[in-house]
């Protein structure tokens, strides 16, 4: 009998050290190196070796570098795929890019669309113009950056329907946001993440730090796990900081969707 697959999920919620690297990737390593065989996925934050600066042009990374190789060897020592963004430079442009690495080797990027103009982040970086979309052990997988969450046009699920609207098939299975979103706006958070459960009746997770920035801004985590229909599977105290893992089903999703597949009444549309 054929298993249907489940996926572990570690969320990881913990402060930044500012523009600091090398000490960062050390904290994770240790924070991380218990999940060995505990995990498939390891979710961190939006500039998880940085915290979220703006000064793209110090400590801007080529995309082979030294924190996209310590993702490579995290991966393969943890035998867990990891995903978490960093700023790197390619072609003389900056990027907020978020890194796919998996244990076998493969590897793929999303550069954040959405770029949060309220903290310049368009006057530094350059946006991204594709999504993502990987397969990880049955599951289909969009992984998204922070202020994406806001946007529900490029989060959405666009489901592939026939002719006759008996049969669909959804693009992901799994939408994941990681990010750096300031505390005066952690019910924000919270309820867009809900919401992008529901209509695109998918799993989400969202991951945010804690702690305080360089620039003063406070952060609250509120990282939590979404089911499909919009139910809290499980989330963080605020400012905990806290590795938590979970397991997801592939049979719960379809089952669902199944019952309620408001998927063949969805519309279609092209982003441009």
């Amino acid at each position: 009998m054929k298993t249907s697959p489940q996926l572990r999920l570690s969320l990881v919620q913990t402060t930044l050290i500012w523009e600091n690297p090398k000490a960062n990737l050390e904290n994770f390593e240790s924070l991380l190196l218990p999940l060995k065989g505990q995990t498939d996925l390891v979710i961190l934050p939006e500039m998880f070796n940085t915290g979220f600066s703006m000064d793209s042009l110090k400590l801007a990374e080529p995309a082979n570098g030294l924190t996209f190789s310590w993702m490579q060897k995290m991966a393969k020592e943890l035998n867990a795929a990891l995903v978490g963004s960093v700023i790197t430079e390619e072609n003389g442009a900056f990027f907020n890019r978020l890194f796919w690495v998996d244990p076998d080797g493969n590897s793929d990027f999303y550069n954040k669309r959405h770029l949060f103009r309220m903290a310049g982040e368009h006057e530094h970086f350059a946006a991204g113009n594709k999504r993502l979309i990987v397969e990880y052990k049955g599951f289909k997988i969009m992984p998204l950056v922070c202020y994406d969450l806001r946007f529900p046009v490029w989060s959405r699920n666009q489901n592939k329907v026939n002719e006759t609207r008996t049969e669909v098939k959804p693009e992901y299975d799994l939408m994941i946001y990681v990010a750096n979103w300031p505390k005066p706006r952690t019910a924000t958070w919270s309820s867009l993440l809900v919401a992008r459960a529901i209509e695109n009746q998918a799993f989400v997770a969202g991951v945010n730090r804690v702690g305080e920035d360089g620039n003063g801004i406070e952060y609250d985590g509120a990282s939590a796990l979404i089911d499909p229909k919009g139910d809290v599977i499980s989330n963080f105290q605020l400012g905990e900081e806290a590795i938590k893992t979970f397991t997801i089903k592939l049979d719960d999703l379809n089952a669902f969707r199944e019952k309620f597949p408001v998927g063949l009444d969805s519309d279609g549309f092209e982003i441009y």
